[in-house]
């Protein structure tokens, strides 16, 4: 018998139901993984509110609103390498491309 050591939380429901490769509303690994444009306007259809972005991958203002998103960004994903090492071995891993398609 394992000891409780306080109320169990209920594991969040994905929000992304629908949006995969073949509807067309992620990018493959090979296309550098991440959303597509036309996948984050279903993500914001189905999610009022959101503020969720497609990735910032031309040239930015240094200290620029994009430039910070593309910080953020990669300090976020810098995390989840450390968490995930076999994604982080593997250079086709969808983290991998998308880091590589933000310029991390």
């Amino acid at each position: 018998m394992g000891r409780q050591t306080g109320p169990q939380k209920k594991r969040k429901q994905s929000n992304m139901k629908g949006i995969t490769i073949s509807s067309g509303g992620k990018r493959p690994t090979k296309a550098g993984a991440g959303m597509t444009t036309s996948g984050v306007k279903r993500y914001r259809a189905q999610n009022p509110g959101s503020k969720l972005k497609t990735a910032v991958t031309g040239k930015v203002k240094k200290g620029s609103k994009a430039a910070k998103r593309r910080k953020s960004y990669c300090a976020r994903s810098a995390g989840q390498i450390k968490k995930f090492p076999k994604a982080a071995k593997n250079p086709n891993s969808r983290l991998r491309q998308a880091r590589k398609r933000w310029k991390c």
